[in-house]
């Protein structure tokens, strides 16, 4: 088991109180949901704040962490907390708690379960009004913003938002709580806190933790959270939605992943996987032909992998798809790319690095 690097009482009390009761329901042996859960919290919000627990306490990983809440005595082996944490949090109950139950996918095709199960959301529009919830995180969202994100220019002839807030509150409400998932306030509608986990949150949670990996230089972990992160994925975002909104977030979802897969695979040069990285970057290449980056990062891949060859052929494919289709030349950064490659120069580490 991997041991912490930061020990005794005193460590704890560099974080701030609420990553502390983090800590110490990480020590309890809670989930992010179950956590996110009891503490009122966003999950994506949990994963963030056990990310700089970890960096702050220079600790490898979870288990670390787990250790850790023990060796400074959050935590006492065989009897339980060792003290009443905040709120709800340490009782059996709250320990035992599975957390929220309702779970919504957009990274992909609109989808909902609850317990595992499939939930029927409806035709299309209606879909798109919980969508449009869904990816609101946080604040309420008016009559009038889900009437134009979801019907544009050609809004209905009658106000059927509140018609399908109604189906949707019977749909999402299967578990006979008392509270409907989707409340109303006098700003609009929203999700109810803490009640569902939206796969959109669990990947930026995953994304941050990758971040904060790579500030504390463990590339490999980068790798595998941001891994983690893009599995979350199913296809194109939102595929089939209609409506401004699902568009817009559509194109933002779409071009979130391709970044998150070009700093994957930057993580994954840096480290020498070199001919890990190459297929992966030749699918992108495709999917993105007039990609600047990606070109040069699979060139790169491709020269430290010993085919400089193919590299040249990179770019010169690259250079043509650029002149016939934009009427442009290769940026700054393939063409030093290339004058790198012919002239079998070191690749120093991150020239091609991406845009965080």
């Amino acid at each position: 088991m991997p041991i912490t690097t930061t020990t005794g009482r005193q460590a704890v009390t560099t974080l701030g109180r609420q990553e502390r009761d983090i800590l110490y329901a990480v020590g309890c042996g809670l989930r992010d949901d179950e956590i996110a859960a009891a503490l009122t919290l966003p999950e994506e919000a949990v994963a963030g704040h056990l990310a700089r627990i970890l960096a702050a306490l220079g600790l490898r990983d979870r288990a670390a962490a787990i250790v850790h809440a023990f060796d400074c005595g959050l935590v006492s082996p065989g009897r339980g907390p060792r003290r009443q944490p905040p709120g709800p949090l340490p009782r059996a109950a709250a320990r035992n708690a599975p957390g929220p139950r309702l779970r919504i996918s957009v990274l992909g095709p609109l989808r909902a379960w609850y317990d595992g199960q499939p939930l029927d959301l409806g035709h299309l529009r209606q879909q798109a009004v919980l969508a449009a919830l869904a990816l609101c995180p946080g604040r309420s969202v008016s009559r009038q913003e889900l009437t134009d994100g979801v019907w544009g220019e050609e809004p209905p002839n009658t106000n059927v938002v509140p018609v399908y807030i109604y189906r949707l509150r019977k749909i999402l409400h299967t578990g006979g709580g008392p509270d409907p998932v989707i409340e109303r306030d006098r700003s609009g509608y929203r999700l109810l806190p803490g009640a569902v986990i939206v796969d959109v949150a669990q990947m930026e949670g995953l994304v941050a933790a990758a971040g904060a990996a790579e500030r504390a230089g463990d590339l490999a972990e980068a790798v595998r959270a941001c891994s983690q992160a893009l599995e979350h994925f199913r296809g194109e975002p939102l595929a089939g939605q209609p409506g401004p909104f699902a568009e817009l977030e559509r194109l933002r979802l779409t071009e979130r992943r391709i970044v998150l897969v070009q700093r994957k695979l930057d993580w994954q040069l840096r480290l020498g996987q070199h001919a890990e990285a190459v297929a992966e970057l030749s699918a992108l290449t495709v999917a993105q032909p007039l990609n600047e980056p990606v070109a040069a990062m699979l060139m790169r891949a491709l020269y430290l992998s010993g085919r400089q060859a193919d590299a040249l052929t990179v770019y010169d494919r690259a250079r043509r798809r650029l002149a016939d289709e934009l009427g442009i030349s290769p940026g700054r950064l393939l063409r030093q790319m290339h004058r790198t490659i012919l002239r079998g120069d070191d690749i120093r580490p991150g020239l091609t690095e991406t845009t965080r």
